[in-house]
């Protein structure tokens, strides 16, 4: 009896095991889509402004009950707010309308804005009805032209009757003046049709006329014009064909990645699904990396930002399984975490031949601090969190982090964009017991000249004289965005913040030259990058603009870097001065042709305010010359992330040098980590040297020819050309036709 009950409860005891091993396990993807499920659903309530959707159920609630005269008013203005956020312009204007036409004064001094939100209804109306629902290539470019002009100009010609109005009555009100010319320019009327006394003169041309040759946004006939919120990019090869492939994210938990890849036929194929990446929702900023030096790209995705307590988001550490698909691998590598960040780098900052992770998060108020993160690789997939001891543990509101050997000493440093002013310069004093040892050294370095909100940052060489130099952009409003470039376009003092470009003095020290560079006046920079557009061998700059109000429409902005220490906006020319919200950028030969094409997100904060992503095509500014530089480590990190790449060249008879930098450019948007370097009129490469940020180690080459693609693998003495196709993605890219709607 004893024998057959224990028979019994061992046989029960195997079968539950049995049980247990067969049943299947959660994959960690579809764990982290649960997570951000459940978080969605957390943050959906009315206060969180950026979500409003539970707003509009609040405000339809209290116009169910009995309410005074003034609560109503006050409910139907809320709402129309809360109608234009979600899109639904015409309800909008109906609140609106239904408002103004209870008050006595609808444009008096306590009622002003009620009249200006209605004008930006009917102008967003018109925005819909033409730049989104038939949009061309030349939607939304300033100056407005061709078919970007509206064929349906009923919300524009309303809006600017509005603004008109506003402005007999209130003519300093600049936000109106700014947003009234946007509007003539919509319907083709600018500057022609502008009333003298509001016209804002030469918004339709660059400062300084120049000759160029007009990008062409090709995104449309690609299928790369995918609607999007603001959101990150990524442009890079991640199946190991050479070619550069593109995934992108929106900052939204109910809005999936896109992974596209490129066919090498001149198309692209949409592998979101396929690849998983198209499940995870959500991520205002993402990066390329291989943290576990497999030689397949894996991808970062960073969550939460601007939202506060509402950013309580997990990151995402996404790994490349190398077949076509990936795998979230955040809580295996222990890199799960809820603060709010959109703000990284990777580097190997303790020479380890590992990348390592900073993180910076954002502590915009008293009610929740979120430390900034860093996390030391641990070789084997995971991760631990090291920056009390590396000593770079901060509380600030980061909204950019920035790596780079800024005094050439072989270790990797940190700059830091605060939105509360705090610009922080860390410099790596050496590594203790496997741990890199930071020291703020701002104040020595020259760096805590301003205390203002700045966003989008990066270390470049812009003057080529091989010690690293700092880009940080103002984000400081004023007023407003509207109010502010009206009044610097009018030569009217304002106190919105600017752009600042350090120039390092070789000595551990930076000089704010923004004045001399031409850089001294506001852009509203958000995603942004650089890179070579004229190869000329000096690198440019592409800002993407704008900020979460739908009044903040301003032209992106593209830099050319002259050569001599100063910069010259090109936007108009060049035709990429997107009024667009513009988010993360990426600059490189996605064709393969030699110059590097922009590729851009747009869109904003709110679901109303979503818009298509350009791909703005180069058409090859002259007869400059180019070549591709693929790295690959071996004692380094296998994406030679932070090698040192010098090149020396002679060109009408002058000998100079060109440096650049292993990484994927600024802090709001991810660029091949595969370099590709204009060498100006240079007919070969006298000198060729790398040096690996590991070992520290230089490998020179000698009369290279120029014009091609080539790869370099650590310790080897031989460079390998790659024959990559120059892709024609509609026949001949001159003759693209600008006019064919979606």
């Amino acid at each position: 009896m004893i024998k057959s009950i224990q028979f019994k409860i061992g046989l029960s005891f195997f079968l539950f095991l049995s049980v247990m091993a067969c049943k299947p396990t959660v994959d960690p993807t579809t764990n982290m889509v649960g997570l951000l499920e459940k978080t969605f659903k957390k943050n959906s309530v009315k206060e969180n402004f950026y979500f409003p959707n539970s707003a509009l159920v609040y405000y339809d609630s209290l116009l169910n009950i009995n309410l005074s005269f003034e609560e109503k008013m006050e409910c139907l203005y809320g709402k129309g707010i809360t109608l234009l956020a979600l899109g639904r312009e015409r309800e909008a204007i109906q609140a609106f309308e239904l408002v103004a036409s209870k008050l006595k004064d609808p444009y008096g001094s306590g009622t002003a804005t009620l009249m200006s939100k209605l004008a930006l209804a009917y102008l967003r109306m018109g925005e819909r009805q033409n730049c989104i629902n038939n949009h061309t290539a030349e939607s939304c470019l300033l100056p407005i032209r061709g078919t970007g002009i509206h064929k349906d100009q009923s919300g524009s010609q309303t809006a600017i009757k509005l603004f008109t109005k506003i402005l007999d009555r209130t003519p300093d009100d600049l936000s109106a003046r700014w947003l009234l010319n946007i509007a003539y320019m919509t319907v083709g009327e600018y500057p022609a049709s502008v009333p003298k006394k509001y016209l804002i003169a030469n918004l339709d041309k660059d400062p300084v006329t120049v000759s160029f040759k007009p990008f062409v946004d090709i995104a449309p006939f690609l299928g790369l014009n995918t609607k999007n919120m603001a959101g990150g990019l990524i442009v890079d090869d991640f199946n190991n064909d050479n070619l550069l492939d593109a995934v992108t994210s929106n900052w939204s938990l109910t809005e999936p990645m896109h992974f596209f890849t490129n066919d090498g036929k001149g198309g692209f194929n949409n592998l979101s699904n396929s690849s998983n990446l198209g499940k995870l929702n959500g991520g205002l900023n993402i990066m390329q990396v291989d943290y576990n030096n497999d030689g397949n790209l894996d991808v970062f995705v960073l969550r939460g930002a601007w939202m506060e307590q509402f950013g309580e988001q997990p990151n995402s550490l996404i790994r490349n399984n190398g077949d076509g698909t990936f795998t979230d691998v955040t809580v295996q590598a222990g890199l799960l975490c809820y603060f709010p960040t959109q703000a990284a780098v990777w580097r190997d900052f303790n020479k380890d031949g590992w990348l390592d992770l900073f993180i910076g998060n954002e502590t915009s108020n008293q009610r929740a601090t979120y430390p900034s993160q860093f996390f030391i690789n641990n070789t084997d997939g995971t991760f631990t969190e090291s920056a009390a001891k590396a000593g770079c543990r901060i509380i600030d509101y980061t909204k950019g982090v920035s790596a780079g050997d800024y005094d050439n000493d072989g270790l990797e440093d940190i700059y830091i964009s605060s939105a509360a002013g705090n610009q922080r310069l860390f410099r790596n004093t050496g590594i203790k017991n496997g741990i890199p040892q930071f020291k703020d050294v701002t104040q020595q370095a020259g760096l805590d000249d301003i205390k203002i909100k700045t966003f989008p940052t990066w270390f470049w060489d812009y003057n080529n004289d091989g010690w690293l130099d700092i880009f940080v952009s103002g984000y400081a409003f004023g007023e407003s965005i509207a109010h502010t470039m009206c009044s610097d376009a009018l030569g009217i003092p304002h106190t919105g913040s600017k752009l600042y470009l350090y120039q390092n003095n070789k000595n551990g020290t930076f000089t704010n030259v923004s004045k001399a560079a031409g850089l001294d006046f506001p852009v509203f920079t958000m995603g942004s990058n650089f890179g070579d557009i004229d190869n000329d061998g000096f690198l440019d700059m592409y800002l993407a603009t704008g900020n979460p109000e739908f009044e903040g429409i301003v032209p992106n902005k593209l830099f050319r870097n002259t050569g001599n220490g100063s910069f010259m906006d090109i936007s108009v020319v060049a035709r990429v001065a997107n009024l667009q919200k513009g988010h993360a950028v990426a600059i490189t030969d996605i064709d393969n042709d030699g110059d590097q094409d922009i590729y851009v997100i747009i869109g904003g904060a709110y679901p109303g305010d979503y818009f298509h992503n350009s791909l703005y095509l180069n058409p090859g500014q002259n007869t400059n010359r180019w070549f591709h530089l693929l790295l690959e480590g071996k004692e380094s990190n296998r994406s030679a992330i932070g090698a040192r790449i010098k090149v020396v060249i002679t060109e009408n008879g002058v000998k100079r040098s060109i440096y650049r930098d292993v990484n994927s450019g600024g802090s709001f948007g991810s660029t091949s980590l595969r370099k590709d370097i204009g060498l100006g009129q240079a007919d070969i490469i006298d000198e060729l040297s790398i040096t690996w940020p590991r070992t520290q180690k230089t490998q020179s080459f000698y009369n290279v020819p120029v014009n091609q693609s080539l790869k370099l693998i650590e310790g080897q003495g031989t460079l390998m050309k790659l024959e990559l196709p120059i892709l024609k993605f509609i026949g001949d890219s001159s003759k693209i036709p600008m006019c064919n709607p979606l």
